[in-house]
């Protein structure tokens, strides 16, 4: 039952037969009414006053006193100036509860065959350093949208490209080789990402001594960075890879491995998984292919020393580089190769690149260089950019080890949840395995919820004290609502009642009752305009609000004292799907709810 048609309807309907004139649908511009006024739905009238030719306030009063009259949905209107604001009978919202309780999966589009398939690339590390909180926004914003895509009825492959290549993959590689002794992730008891991690940094202090050494002998910063011989090892550690030498190779695969086992463990935590991986190593390739096929075709031009370049100057943008002189490729080159690679293998309708805002003026190159390449979807890639996560003391550097490493964090999150959850007494009622597990459960649920709340565009800070607070918008708030909710079901359960699917249809609800109902129903309009927006902290805010506004309710009705059994089996009925609903809108960004806390 969709209410808010019926009212669009009917004041179409108003329309014609007091003034004599047609209007279109979306001429109504119907809102929720605001706290402060009487009412469940406004009306502006404003966009009307060409049809009525009188003043605002008298034509929301006679189209206010046509519905009550006319309409059997409307209980009373009221009008401040120009809006018109119309309260909705208790029986509807009784009717609509029903509806909703009749559909365990309201609010979700079931998938269908024919539905349009989205690709969305995620996490994307570098095989060089463990994953750490920028990853961690950025997998969890790319998990969250493939699932709200999906709960709108869409296909969804969920993919990720793994930089396996590259200088800087080389640089670790050296490190290890120069200093490492020939410990592994066995012999160190280390996570694999975190120890070649180590040997990233390792290599970078290694290589600003040997610049600060040069510099004192009386070389400008450009001259010693010349003349490193530390990184022209690892540049030759590169060109041997490319020209697929059996050693380099076999010490790239043993440690690429170490790291994936690492990346494995993480993304298990995390609550993240993947359809489909690439990886560069074997998408470059096809990049170069496509890269040549260009420069044959008089796309792309060679300078006189073999590097090949766009020119994107009628784009309004510069030269781009696209090979270098020794021809290894670059980023843009194997982003190319990696996406006529996914459109080989998938009918994508839509590609979205789960990327940082840094990278604006790449995916709008990489867009241009597919169209001139000739591939139909160029134009139709779609730059899902989102802001940089810091934490309060500042941002963070992987090659100088000052990042917040994502599984030292997640630890932690689960450690303070535990902490947290015991001094407020949640964990009393609970066995130890199930302390762990709720612990583990408010601790992932903080901090995913902390931050897929914000507008994924915004930049934002990182706070995880304030995640874990079990007051205000957090995971854990929204969590406990759902636990109170269960509380209250299955002291239902025991005293031997049983919650009608059908309810009594003129009780008397006060305004949060009906309120609720009507909140309950907009779930289905938030996962929509999630989806089309490509925004779901419109979601993560509505689930709070929902449980925001359950609270309020619960502690001013009663719920197993209230002695009108009808009036009890409603608020029970109401309470049951709410917490289905929190439940459903947590699910997408892959946070449970305990059933008790």
């Amino acid at each position: 039952m969709q209410i808010e048609n019926i009212l669009q309807d009917a004041i179409i309907s108003a329309i014609k037969e007091l003034y004599h004139a047609d209007v279109e649908p979306a001429q109504i511009t119907l809102q929720k009414t605001k706290k402060e006024f009487k009412g469940h739905y406004t009306l502006v009238t404003f966009p009307l006053l060409k049809l009525s030719r009188k003043k605002p306030e008298e034509t929301a009063e006679e189209i206010g006193n046509y519905l009550s009259q006319q309409s059997t949905i409307i209980a009373a209107y009221n009008v401040i100036k120009g809006f018109l604001n119309l309260t909705i009978s208790s029986r509807v919202w009784t009717a609509l509860l029903e509806e909703i309780n009749s559909k365990p999966e309201f609010g979700f589009t079931p998938v269908a065959d024919e539905a349009p398939l989205y690709m969305v690339e995620y996490s994307s590390p570098n095989t060089n350093k463990p994953l750490h909180l920028g990853h961690v926004r950025n997998n969890l914003l790319g998990h969250a949208l493939s699932e709200v895509l999906r709960a709108n009825g869409k296909r969804v492959v969920k993919t990720n490209i793994v930089n396996d290549r590259g200088i800087h993959i080389c640089k670790s590689m050296l490190a290890w080789q120069k200093w490492g002794n020939e410990e592994t992730p066995s012999t160190t008891g280390k996570k694999g990402d975190h120890l070649i991690g180590d040997y990233y940094v390792l290599f970078d202090k290694k290589y600003k001594e040997e610049l600060a050494a040069l510099q004192e002998k009386g070389l400008t910063r450009d001259e010693a960075e010349a003349q490193s011989l530390l990184m022209e090892e690892a540049r030759e550690l590169l060109r041997r890879w490319e020209a697929h030498d059996p050693a380099t190779m076999s010490l790239w695969k043993m440690m690429n491995d170490w790291v994936y086992d690492g990346f494995d463990e993480t993304y298990r935590q995390m609550g993240v998984s993947f359809d489909k991986i690439y990886y560069e190593s074997q998408t470059y390739l096809a990049g170069k292919e496509e890269v040549l096929r260009g420069l044959k075709e008089g796309l792309f031009y060679q300078k006189e020393d073999g590097s090949v370049w766009a020119d994107l100057t009628s784009c309004g943008l510069d030269h781009k580089l696209l090979l270098r002189a020794d021809g290894t490729s670059v980023y843009m080159t194997q982003d190319i190769g990696t996406a006529k690679l996914r459109f080989d293998d998938y009918p994508i309708d839509t590609m979205l690149y789960v990327v940082g805002n840094e990278q604006n003026y790449h995916f709008q190159v990489l867009s241009i260089l597919l169209d001139m390449l000739g591939f139909e979807f160029g134009k139709g890639l779609v730059h899902f950019s989102y802001g940089m996560v810091e934490l309060p003391e500042g941002k963070m550097k992987s090659r100088e080890g000052t990042v917040v490493d994502a599984d030292d964090l997640m630890a932690e999150m689960i450690a303070t949840a535990r902490e947290t959850s015991q001094e407020l007494g949640k964990l009393e009622d609970v066995t130890p395995e199930e302390a762990g597990r709720v612990a583990t459960m408010i601790g992932m649920g903080a901090l995913k919820y902390f931050i897929l709340k914000v507008d994924p565009k915004k930049n934002m800070t990182f706070n995880p004290k304030e995640s874990i607070d079990f007051n205000g918008n957090t995971g854990p708030f929204i969590q406990y609502t759902h636990a109170r909710i269960q509380s209250i079901l299955r002291k239902t359960r025991e005293q031997g009642i049983t919650i009608p699917e059908q309810l009594e249809q003129t009780l008397p609800l006060s305004e949060k009752e009906e309120g609720l109902v009507q909140l309950l129903a907009e779930f289905e309009t938030v996962v929509k305009q999630a989806g089309a927006e490509y925004n779901v902290s419109l979601i993560a805010n509505y689930v709070y609000d929902l449980a925001k506004e359950y609270n309020q309710f619960y502690h001013d009705h009663p719920m197993l004292r209230e002695e009108n059994s009808a009036l009890r089996n409603f608020r029970l009925l109401l309470s049951k799907n709410i917490a289905l609903t929190i439940k459903k809108g947590m699910s997408l960004f892959g946070i449970d709810v305990p059933e008790r806390m």
